[in-house]
């Protein structure tokens, strides 16, 4: 971003394009009272109320609205704020939206008025991430973690680490700059003080495998040759005939995906059956490399086969394919007579009998890949990390690390600060309060425009 727009009058269409009940066109910088005056029906905004009018252009009536002025700093972006609450067609929230351009705004850009909230200190940069997962959350477990976040929950448990380590590094300071006043803290005091912090450290950074899957979700591919009823799982674990379902070998000719809220965010994958032979056409050959992708890049595999046939080559051929990955293994059409199949290449105690006609076993299917997939309780989960503030944490704990060990050698103490001081940097750039341009750049480029 030009520093010399930095702090614009900014304004975006902070509600979903499309006909809906309200529109919402959100502007912010020191301008933004200014560009009311000039398109509302109202004049003399007072910051604490509800104006009822009309957006216009000269003349022209826009629409009729509800406008909510905010004077810093008390607003979302710490700046002067217009919000124009108006009906929600495509055609209205535009034309007001190129009004307010027209009057003196400039388009915001991706998160920039996050960005803004964070540079105005209405937020750290922790809470300002925790915005953008609160609006991609693709479960309701994720978003109310999410909104954990936002509230300050890790923000409170860092500052927290942050003041033990700044406390140690002061009496450390204190005895180098001051030996007469003040004596060097003990070595049995920094080496409780770091076991006690990388302790608070390690139960954030416990949680991050579960901040990965909350956020993230789970891939799940349901494999193995055709016919033996992939597709009619697939269907079955959505509830819905997505997929077309026939007696026809080769009926599924690409990789079908649709997402499920179990607990975590599930994509469910059918693929096309997986098989070798002259009658295989060239649009199902492709479809076969697709499958085998799915299942090489899938969290967990859903190996499935016909119990009521024999176990052939090809089922062969797909279980030593996956047989390295995370998998299930599903016995299909159990309603039927089984075959006798004496020498399967697996623990037979393994394999999760079903019948995705009359349903059997389905239930216990589901249990067990959410036993797999989701094997934490979400309750459990305190603290929810991203890439990003895990690696500021590591560097943490390992600057913490060397410190410790420092300490237990009785090394001198000038040394140890200069770990505790990178620790506390690595912290302060987790909170963004040491930050770079583009880290930061990049961070809100993730955000949508509007927010």
């Amino acid at each position: 971003m030009n520093i010399l727009n930095e702090f614009d009058t900014i304004t975006a269409i902070a509600t979903p394009i499309g006909t809906g009940g309200v529109g919402v066109i959100r502007l912010s910088g020191e301008h933004s009272f200014d560009i009311a005056d000039k398109i509302f029906s109202k004049k003399d905004l007072e910051p604490g109320k509800i104006y009822h009018g009309w957006i216009v252009d000269g003349d022209v009536k826009i629409d009729e609205v509800l406008l909510l002025p905010f004077k810093a700093p008390h607003s979302y972006t710490g700046e002067d704020v217009i919000e124009i609450h108006c009906h929600g067609g495509i055609n209205v929230v535009r034309n007001i939206l190129n009004l307010t351009l027209k009057s003196g705004a400039r388009l915001a850009e991706k998160g920039e008025f996050t960005k803004r909230a964070f540079l105005n200190k209405k937020m750290d940069l922790s809470q300002a991430e925790a915005v953008a997962d609160l609006i991609h959350a693709k479960t309701k477990n994720f978003a109310v973690q999410s909104a954990k976040n936002l509230s300050g929950v890790l923000s409170h448990k860092i500052s927290d680490i942050r003041n033990e380590i700044f406390e140690v590094l002061s009496r450390i300071v204190a005895g180098i700059d001051f030996p007469e006043d003040v004596r060097e803290p003990e070595y049995s005091y920094l080496i409780e003080s770091f076991e006690h912090t990388l302790a608070q450290i390690d139960k954030i950074l416990a949680c991050s495998k579960s901040s990965d899957i909350l956020r993230q979700g789970a891939k799940i591919a349901i494999v193995g040759k055709p016919n033996v009823g992939k597709s009619s799982l697939f269907n079955t674990l959505l509830n819905v005939e997505r997929a077309i379902v026939t007696d026809i070998a080769g009926t599924t000719r690409d990789v079908l995906k649709e997402n499920l809220d179990w607990d975590v965010a599930i994509t469910l994958i059918d693929t096309a059956g997986i098989r070798e032979g002259e009658d295989v056409g060239k649009v199902e050959e492709i479809g076969i490399e697709y499958s085998k992708q799915s299942a090489d890049e899938a969290d967990l595999v859903l190996f499935m086969f016909d119990s009521s046939r024999k176990f052939e080559k090809e089922d062969l051929e797909i279980w030593n394919f996956i047989k390295d990955k995370r998998y299930l293994i599903i016995a299909n059409k159990s309603d039927l007579e089984p075959y006798n199949n004496k020498a399967l290449p697996f623990d037979t105690s393994e394999v999760i009998k079903i019948s995705t006609l009359t349903g059997v076993g389905i239930d216990e299917l589901k249990q067990k890949i959410k036993d797999v997939v989701c094997n934490f309780s979400v309750e459990d989960v305190e603290f929810i990390t991203n890439k990003r503030q895990e690696e500021c944490l590591k560097k943490c704990r390992e600057n913490l690390v060397n410190a410790l060990g420092a300490s237990r050698a009785g090394e001198l103490q000038d040394m140890i600060s200069i770990d505790l001081k990178s620790a506390l940097l690595c912290l302060d750039e987790l909170t963004g309060e040491v930050i770079t341009d583009d880290i930061l750049d990049n961070i809100f480029s993730h955000f949508c425009i509007g927010k």
